[in-house]
C-alpha cells in the first residue's frame, strides 16, 4: 500500500484547510478545542456552512447530493476539520439512516428524506437499544402491529443520543414473534412529533444530558415509513452498524487530542523539567501514537473498500475497538499529566464565559491552569462509554472471531 499522498490530494488538503480557516467562526472553534459544551444551533451552524458549500454530504455519492469524494479525500477532510476544531457533524442522518435509505429505501423515501438530511432541516436520532436489549440487540421487544394503512408502535428505546433535539427517529421494531429473533425485525422511520412519544433525559457520569429514554405508546406510523421489506430490518441494521463503527474510530479527533496531550506534557513540569522529558511518560505517549498510526492505516483500508461498494467487514469492528480504546488512553494520559488540577470536576466550566469561583481559590495557588484544564475530567468521564456504544468491544471481538475464524 502506498501511503504517500499524491500531488492532487495534497492540493485538495490545502483547499479544505483554506476553506475551513476562512469559514469556521473563531468562537465556535475555541469552544470545540476547549472542550466546552455546544448547543443545538452551534452544531447546526457548521452543518449549514458546509451545506452551502456543497460539502456536508462528503460521504455521499453525487446522485444523492453528495460530493462523490474518494476515500482518501474524505479522510483528509475529516482530519482537517478535526484539527481546526469544527463541531462534529451529526452522524445519525448523514452516516447512519441516510446510507440505509439510499441502499434500501424506495424512490419516495429518497426524495422525501435525503434532501432534508443534507440541509439540516431534519435532526435524526437512533432507536436501537432498549432497557433489556443492549449488546443483544436482536432481543428487542418494541412491537409494531400492522393495522390498515399504518403500524401501531409500543415500547421504549434507551441510550438515545440527542433525541431531545430530534424531529425524526429511525427504529428497529418487532413485527413478527413467530420466527427467530433476527428474522422478525423491521426498520421504521418515525416522526418525533407523533402523538404518544415521550422523551426522558438521562443524566450521565459527566453530568451532561446527551442521552435519553424514548417512550412510544400507541404511536401510529404510516406504512410508507417502512424501509425495505417487513421483517428484513436486521439486514438493514447490520449495514448501518458497519458505517457507525467506522465513524466511532474518530481518527482525526484522536490526532488532534494527541497533539493536545503533547502540548500539556510540554507545559506541565515534574521535578523541575517538562513532563514530556520523563522517559516513562514519553514512552506512553509514543505507544498511543504508534497505535493511532496503525488505526489510521486500517481506516484508509476500510474507506477504500466502501468506495468500491464493498460492505465493511471485520475491519469495521477492529476500528471500533481500537479507536475507542485510543480515545480512552488519550483522555487518561491527559488527566495523568495535569495531576491534581484535573481532579475537581466542575460542570459549569463547560459553559462559555465561566471564570471560576471561590471553590478554586488556593488550588495550587493559581486558577489559570485549572481554567484551561477543567474540561479534561468531563472528557475522561464521557470517554468511558466509547467502548460500549455502537456495540460493546466485547461483542466486536465476538464478531471478529466469527467472521475471520468461524468460531
Amino acid at each position: 500500500m502506498d501511503l504517500n499522498f499524491t500531488a492532487e490530494e495534497r492540493a485538495f488538503r490545502e483547499d479544505v484547510r483554506q476553506f475551513v480557516r476562512a469559514n469556521l467562526p473563531d468562537a465556535l472553534a475555541k469552544k470545540v478545542l476547549g472542550g466546552k459544551r455546544l448547543g443545538k444551533e452551534e452544531v447546526l451552524t457548521w452543518h449549514r456552512i458546509l451545506f452551502r458549500k456543497g460539502w456536508v454530504g462528503y460521504t455521499w455519492p453525487r446522485e444523492f447530493g453528495g460530493t462523490g469524494w474518494t476515500a482518501v479525500q474524505r479522510h483528509i477532510f475529516e482530519e482537517e476539520c478535526a484539527a481546526a476544531g469544527t463541531p462534529p457533524l451529526l452522524p445519525f442522518g448523514l452516516v447512519m439512516v441516510g446510507p440505509v435509505i439510499m441502499e434500501f429505501g424506495n424512490s419516495a423515501q429518497k426524495e422525501r428524506f435525503l434532501p432534508h438530511i443534507l440541509s439540516g432541516e431534519d435532526w435524526w436520532c437512533q432507536g436501537y437499544s432498549e432497557p433489556g436489549s443492549g449488546s443483544d440487540l436482536a432481543s428487542l421487544q418494541m412491537r409494531a402491529e400492522r393495522r390498515g394503512d399504518h403500524y401501531v408502535v409500543n415500547g421504549v428505546k434507551t441510550w438515545n443520543t440527542l433525541g431531545q433535539h430530534a424531529n425524526w427517529i429511525f427504529c428497529l421494531v418487532r413485527t413478527n414473534t413467530q420466527v427467530r429473533q433476527q428474522a422478525g425485525i423491521s426498520f421504521l422511520l418515525i416522526d418525533m412529533k407523533s402523538p404518544g412519544i415521550r422523551v426522558r433525559p438521562i443524566r450521565l457520569l459527566d453530568g451532561e444530558y446527551d442521552v435519553n429514554e424514548v417512550w412510544l405508546e400507541n404511536v401510529e406510523v404510516p406504512l410508507e415509513n417502512l424501509v425495505g421489506e417487513e421483517d428484513k430490518g436486521w439486514t438493514y441494521a447490520k449495514y448501518l452498524l458497519g458505517h457507525e463503527r467506522t465513524g466511532i474510530a474518530a481518527v482525526g479527533r484522536s490526532k488532534r487530542e494527541l497533539r493536545r496531550l503533547k502540548r500539556i506534557a510540554q507545559e506541565q513540569r515534574a521535578g523541575g523539567r517538562p513532563l514530556i522529558e520523563d522517559a516513562r511518560f514519553r514512552d506512553r505517549i509514543a505507544q498511543v501514537e504508534i497505535e493511532l498510526m496503525a488505526l489510521d492505516i486500517t481506516c484508509l483500508r476500510v474507506l477504500a473498500a466502501e468506495s468500491e461498494n464493498r460492505t465493511p467487514g471485520p475491519e469495521a469492528s477492529v476500528l471500533k475497538i481500537r479507536g475507542s480504546e485510543i480515545q480512552q488512553s488519550l483522555s487518561e494520559l491527559m488527566m495523568l499529566a495535569v495531576g491534581q488540577n484535573a481532579l475537581p470536576y466542575v460542570p459549569e466550566a463547560l459553559t462559555d464565559g465561566w471564570h471560576g469561583d471561590a471553590f478554586l481559590d488556593g488550588l495550587d495557588g493559581q486558577d489559570a491552569p485549572f481554567l484551561d484544564r477543567a474540561p479534561l475530567a468531563g472528557a475522561y468521564f464521557s470517554d468511558r462509554k466509547c467502548t460500549i456504544y455502537g456495540g460493546s468491544n466485547e461483542i466486536q471481538r465476538n464478531i471478529i472471531s466469527q467472521m475471520i475464524l468461524g468460531l
